[in-house]
């Protein structure tokens, strides 16, 4: 009997002891499961939200433009001179003011740079930057396919660095030309060119940004109106093409925003827009028609907008009306704020350069300004530098003279080593300084001179408020020097 009671107790007490047991596990065991549910819940949630193939499916395919590209994008090389001196002597008044013309020059020196370039017709025109050919004496364009051509300069712009260059060659494959207007903030683009000399590279990036400027054009009336892209350029892709997911061209590629001299993400492209427009001034006229709206524009921040009490920060404000100007006559004002030019609109003097360099003297544009809090509208038509509407002749047809090499028994008997001879004189501006055919230039403005388009690039790039200066010798030996004025 006692051990039956026994038996019982013991029962009772695992009872007890199991449902006590139950009960504490089920009372903290409860708060553990809580909170693994919460914390692998967002786990599995951000792991479905990011499948490894869409990323991939969202990229496009630029096999198509890339091919197309490499075989219309060249390299270029160039050789260019530089000259020492030493005076041999000589006291007179042109020296005085000039400085020594008794001197003998010594062994040239070439200094060799490489760039690239976009074939734009197939018998052989080649758009560049002026900073990859400027003052070179020796070009060489090398194709896709390894053929090696000399080229010569067909003209060129500081102020757009775009030049223009020519090889004896048919049946070249073209980059067509493409509406950088339409171009989209993070659309793809395509960089191609030949950077530290390795031929036919092509990178990829989208467009950062657009109407970029960052001073550090070298012409008079610099045009800056950048696009921007984070494809990777590095020295030798100057003057090679930026081109968009169909195979366009739609920039030449210029410059970096770099500290080292390399790619450091950011690159910069001219719009083929004001590319195809230069160009065209090129080869039709030998000079950029450069077209002026005849204002001085300030971009508008916070501090110009409380200064002149405007309502708000778009546009580009007109500063000041110049009075030959096309604006003035068209009834814009200083002070007023222009919005947009043929309907597109611009926020800055960066996007106003490139819609009015797009156009020539004697067009007519419809700009839109405000005034006093309402906008009105001017059918203005562009003037050129001079204030009229004509087309600007070259610099060197103003000059009225043919030009030709120097024989090398002159350069021998004379003791130069490089000039350009002027072989006929017609009415222009050296006749009537009394210059003579045969005089021999050797230097323009002080600087040496071996061709012709050395002669016109220093010529063009001169102030339109300084005489030109020109130095030489006939071929009696006579040294002499002619100075006159461009502009009257």
């Amino acid at each position: 009997m006692n051990t039956i009671k026994k038996s019982a107790s013991y029962i009772a007490f695992a009872f007890i002891g199991a449902v006590i047991a139950l009960t504490l596990y089920s009372h903290f065991n409860s708060k553990d499961s809580q909170t693994v549910v919460m914390e692998q819940k967002p786990i599995q949630l951000t792991s479905y939200s990011q499948p490894v193939s869409l990323p991939q499916a969202q990229l496009p395919d630029l096999t198509l433009a890339a091919e197309k590209s490499v075989s219309a994008v060249v390299h270029i090389t160039t050789k260019t001179k530089s000259n020492a001196y030493h005076f041999d002597g000589g006291n007179d008044i042109f020296e005085y003011f000039f400085g020594p013309r008794g001197y003998n020059r010594q062994e040239p020196q070439y200094s060799e740079a490489a760039g690239s370039g976009v074939i734009i017709s197939e018998d052989g025109f080649i758009v560049t930057n002026n900073h990859v050919v400027d003052g070179a004496q020796d070009i060489s364009v090398i194709l896709n396919d390894n053929r090696k051509f000399s080229a010569k300069v067909i003209g060129h712009d500081p102020n757009t660095d775009i030049a223009l260059v020519k090889i004896d060659a048919k049946n070249l494959t073209v980059l067509p030309w493409g509406d950088s207007e339409m171009l989209k903030l993070g659309e793809w683009v395509l960089a191609v060119g030949n950077p530290f000399n390795l031929t036919s590279t092509v990178t990829a990036g989208i467009v950062s940004a657009k109407s970029r400027s960052i001073k550090i054009m070298s012409g008079q009336m610099p045009i800056e109106s950048f696009i921007q892209t984070d494809a990777a350029v590095n020295p030798g892709n100057s003057g090679g093409a930026l081109v968009n997911s169909r195979g366009e061209l739609v920039g030449i590629n210029t410059a970096i925003a770099s500290r080292t001299g390399s790619y450091s993400g950011y690159s910069f492209a001219i719009p083929a827009s004001i590319v195809h427009k230069v160009v065209e001034d090129l080869r039709k006229y030998g000079e950029v028609q450069r077209a002026l709206l005849g204002v001085s524009i300030a971009d508008i921040d916070d501090k110009l907008a409380k200064e002149k009490r405007l309502d708000r920060t778009e546009g580009a404000y007109v500063a000041e009306v110049t009075q030959e100007g096309g604006a003035k006559a068209a009834g814009i004002k200083e002070g007023d704020v222009i919005v947009a030019i043929n309907a597109t609109k611009v926020n800055s003097r960066a996007q106003l350069q490139e819609q009015v360099g797009k156009h020539r003297p004697g067009d007519q544009v419809v700009v839109t300004v405000r005034r006093n809090g309402a906008e009105k509208v001017f059918n203005v038509t562009l003037k050129n530098t001079k204030g009229n509407t004509s087309i600007v002749k070259e610099s060197l047809s103003l000059l009225g003279a043919e030009f030709g090499e120097i024989s090398q028994k002159d350069r021998d008997r004379l003791n130069i080593d490089q000039g350009v001879q002027i072989l006929k004189i017609t009415s222009g501006k050296l006749k009537n300084v009394g210059v003579r055919a045969g005089f021999i230039i050797t230097d323009v403005n002080k600087i040496s001179v071996g061709s012709v388009e050395d002669i016109k690039r220093i010529v063009s790039q001169g102030s339109d408020k300084k005489p030109v200066l020109i130095e030489g010798v006939y071929p009696d030996g006579k040294w002499t020097y002619y100075v006159f004025d461009l502009n009257e």
